[in-house]
């Protein structure tokens, strides 16, 4: 029997969930998460990923890939030279919460930000990066009058527990966040189905690769045919 090597490339904020579904995994052989600041340069996050992904050819057999479309994701698995299954969604929030749960919670209140436990953590500071407000301290600016303006089309914050432990200090910065900026806050749970659909597939794929091949049948751990 063939030993089935999948690899991991993936955004670091999902990096506590992902790091959940693979726990213990004897099937991964490689990981890696890479900057959330990418998301700030649409075009150099699919060339860096492209050359990340294609950089493991002949050292993994198919690749789960942890980024939603993201803006310039769209169709890069067809992209790249090793079998690669990515997260469903525009982003990594409907990944968390699916596409159909996170349009149903921005219908809720309009205006949401979504903190999973990665934005809790990276906060203002996070908010700023990702909305191209730092280069206002280079023009002698304060990135948080920006800030407070962009925000005033906004009226809640939602934390989304996922499970990964420490939740009530992830938690707690989203309540700090919400206050800095005058938010209402509110919390929900979330599971962490789409991810681990996306790494049986990953696996599936895999499979699929080395027969492909000729070296084999290949029997993924966790995936029943």
């Amino acid at each position: 029997m063939v030993r089935i090597r999948i690899g991991v490339v993936a955004c670091e904020v999902l990096k506590r969930e992902i790091d959940k579904v693979i726990e213990n995994d004897p099937d991964i052989v490689h990981k890696e998460y890479l900057d959330f600041g990418l998301h700030t340069e649409p075009e150099k996050m699919k060339y860096t990923i492209i050359e990340k992904l294609n950089a493991l050819e002949g050292r993994v057999d198919a690749v789960l890939l942890g980024y939603a479309i993201c803006q310039s994701l769209k169709g890069v698995t067809k992209e790249v030279k090793v079998p690669t299954v990515m997260l469903e969604g525009d982003d990594c929030i409907a990944t968390l919460l699916t596409p159909v749960g996170y349009e149903e919670e921005k219908r809720i209140v309009t205006g949401t930000w979504f903190n999973s436990p990665g934005w809790a953590e990276l906060g203002i500071k996070g908010a700023i990066r990702e909305l191209h407000l730092d280069s206002m301290v280079d023009q002698g600016y304060d990135p948080m009058y920006f800030l407070r303006i962009l925000f005033e089309g906004y009226g809640r914050c939602l934390f989304i527990d996922t499970g990964v432990g420490e939740g009530e200090r992830f938690e707690g910065l989203s309540k700090d966040f919400a206050k800095e900026l005058n938010l209402v806050h509110h919390s929900r749970t979330c599971s962490l189905a789409l991810i681990e659909g996306a790494l049986r597939d990953a696996k599936k794929l895999g499979a699929q690769e080395i027969i492909r091949r000729g070296e084999g049948v290949a029997v993924p751990n966790g995936v029943t045919t």
